[in-house]
C-alpha cells in the first residue's frame, strides 16, 4: 500500500464532511457522547461504525483479537471503565465474526508462541462447553458455535465486573452479544439469556 494515498484520501474526506456541513468539525471538537460501547475483533474486515450505519461520535470502541473481555487485561478494562462509569453509555456490547482467525487458532494445537496465554482464554470457553461442541460433528459448524460460545463468555466476563454491574443496576445498562456474518455482512443478535446468566454466578460474582 502507499501511504501517500491514505492522505490523499483523507483530504478527501475532510472536503465531503465539510460540503455536508461546513461546521462538521466543530461539532466534532465539542466532545463525545456515545451510547454504545462496542468490543470487537481487531480483524481488518470488521469495522465497528460501519457495519452498524454509524459514525464519529456515536460508538465508543475496543478491538483486539477475538473480541475478548480478560479481568487482568488493563486496556480492556480500562476501556469499560471510562466508557461505562465516564461517558455513561447505556449499552455495551460484544460483536464476535463468523472466520474469526483468533477462535480458529484456538481450536489448534500449536504452539503460537507469545499468543499462547491469550487463546488461552478461548480456549477454556471450549473447555466450559466441550460437551455442545464435541456433539457437533461438522468442524466448520463447531467452529462458528465456538465462535458464538466466545462472544457469551466475554459478555458474562463483563457482568463480572463491578463497573458492569453498578450500571445494570443504576440505570438499566444491557449488554448484548452480536456476531458479525462476513458472508452476508449481517449483524446477528444471540439473544443471550444474560438474566439467567446472572442469576447464576450472582453468588459468587455478585459486587456492592
Amino acid at each position: 500500500m502507499n501511504l501517500d494515498i491514505v492522505f490523499e484520501n483523507n483530504k478527501t474526506w475532510i472536503k465531503s464532511k465539510l460540503n455536508e456541513d461546513d461546521a462538521y468539525f466543530d461539532k466534532l471538537g465539542e466532545g463525545q457522547n456515545p451510547e454504545l460501547l462496542f468490543i470487537g475483533c481487531s480483524d481488518s474486515r470488521v469495522t465497528a461504525e460501519e457495519l452498524m450505519g454509524l459514525g464519529p461520535g456515536d460508538v465508543f470502541v475496543h478491538r483486539n483479537i477475538a473480541n475478548m473481555v480478560i479481568g487482568t487485561d488493563l486496556n480492556a478494562m480500562s476501556v469499560v471503565e471510562y466508557a461505562v462509569e465516564h461517558l455513561k453509555v447505556n449499552h455495551v456490547v460484544v460483536c464476535g465474526h463468523y472466520g474469526c482467525g483468533g477462535v480458529k487458532a484456538a481450536m489448534q494445537s500449536a504452539d503460537l508462541g507469545l499468543l499462547n496465554p491469550w487463546l488461552r482464554n478461548i480456549r477454556d470457553v471450549y473447555r466450559i462447553h466441550n460437551e455442545e461442541l464435541n456433539a457437533i460433528e461438522e468442524e466448520e459448524k463447531k467452529y462458528e458455535r465456538l465462535i458464538e460460545l466466545n462472544v457469551q463468555e466475554q459478555c458474562v466476563n463483563l457482568i463480572k465486573t463491578a463497573a458492569i454491574q453498578k450500571a445494570v443496576r443504576g440505570r438499566g445498562l444491557i449488554v448484548h452479544g452480536w456476531v458479525f456474518d462476513i458472508h452476508t455482512g449481517k449483524l446477528v443478535d444471540l439473544k443471550i439469556d444474560f438474566e439467567r446468566i446472572l442469576n447464576d454466578i450472582r453468588e459468587i460474582y455478585h459486587l456492592d
